[in-house]
């Protein structure tokens, strides 16, 4: 009783100026720092993100899909302020994050740290991560684990398995049957260089070119909500995508798909060594040559900070008074430090503070 009528009084004593303290503790409790040294999180609009049923509803009206990939914050950013539709964490980090020759040697604790880094900077697009190859084909019990760890533990909304065979087809079915949204990937399958002989095209007979809408059907028919084509011909992608009740994603496979997607840093010409030369892909189109962008910026930076001229008075920001620098250095001559107060003397001439400001730091 007594609780009860405190908090009675404190409720009616609040009456005239609502919510003031609660907007005070929110603030205090705000994970939004202000006035800092590096800017804070921008707020999110929940309801502009991308979803299955805006996918479906962009399919169905025949817009395209975009997909791009992403591996880290700042490239999911990018992805989040272009409005790109789908942001996958493709399991070619191992290739072009990691450098490695093929998506093998990734791990599934790698990709995760992935999806949580995109998942921190992507707030519009529909998140995906893929598989990562040893972590869905022994039983579908495996595959059912991997791909709750993607969502639960790795913040995507669905995940992406490649291939087509039976065990894989089942695979896409448990993983359905447990709530998780799933994207197939028919075509090339990287994780399947081995039996494939390298990073080969399929599609290009008749026997396996049925194969690859067969196989896209049957994955449609297991519950994936959309199904990637990679580096097949485009008349193999339009029948496929004709055939399907479901979106198609091509990578190499024409204009005729229902979406495309392209790996992030190749279609931004961001590598320029020749590991990466050597894995781009010739399909790709480079749409920016960010790469000679960062070249260059690099070079000068070590060009400044070689002849001394960064950082200048205008990138050192944070000031002291003069007649506090001469304290400073009073007291570096207590402690016996006279070369520590003649370096902090000479440095205030130098960064040319203004006479007579009392400037203190922030």
């Amino acid at each position: 009783m007594l609780i009860a009528r405190t908090l009675k009084k404190s409720l009616s004593s609040s009456v005239g100026k609502p919510f003031s303290r609660l907007g005070t503790q929110a603030k205090w409790m705000s994970n939004v720092p202000e006035n800092a040294v590096y800017g804070g999180p921008k707020p999110q609009n929940p309801n502009q993100r991308v979803t299955l049923t805006h996918l479906r509803q962009k399919h169905r009206r025949g817009e395209p899909i975009t997909m791009v990939t992403a591996y880290d914050y700042p490239s999911a950013v990018h992805l989040d302020l272009a409005g790109i539709d789908i942001c996958l964490v493709g399991d070619s980090a191992s290739m072009v994050v990691h450098g490695h020759d093929t998506t093998l040697p990734i791990s599934l604790e790698e990709m995760l740290v992935h999806c949580r880094a995109v998942a921190r900077g992507a707030k519009r697009p529909l998140l995906v991560g893929d598989l990562p190859f040893g972590t869905y084909e022994s039983s579908s019990n495996q595959a059912v684990d991997a791909a709750v760890r993607i969502l639960k533990e790795g913040g995507m909304d669905a995940i992406k398995l490649e291939g087509g065979s039976p065990s894989r087809i089942t695979a896409a079915k448990a993983i359905v049957e447990a709530g998780i949204a799933v994207i197939g990937h028919v075509g090339l399958t990287p994780q399947a260089i081995s039996v494939l002989g390298g990073f080969r095209p399929q599609g290009k007979n008749i026997s396996s070119a049925v194969k690859v809408v067969e196989t896209a059907m049957a994955l449609q028919e297991s519950g994936c909500f959309a199904v990637v084509l990679e580096c097949v011909p485009a008349p193999v992608a339009a029948a496929a995508t004709s055939a399907l009740r479901i979106p198609t994603i091509g990578i190499g496979a024409g204009p005729f798909c229902s979406g495309q997607v392209l790996v992030y840093h190749d279609l931004l010409g961001m590598m320029q060594h020749p590991h990466h030369a050597k894995v781009t892909p010739k399909f790709c189109k480079q749409f920016g040559q960010v790469g000679e962008v960062i070249n260059k910026a690099l070079l000068e930076y070590k060009e400044e900070v070689t002849n001394g001229s960064f950082p200048g008075p205008a990138h050192s920001p944070y000031k002291i008074s003069l007649s506090d620098v001469d304290g400073f250095s009073k007291e570096l001559q207590k402690l016996g430090l006279e070369k520590a107060a003649s370096a902090a003397a000479e440095a205030a001439e130098k960064i040319e503070l203004p006479e007579g400001k009392n400037q203190t730091s922030d």
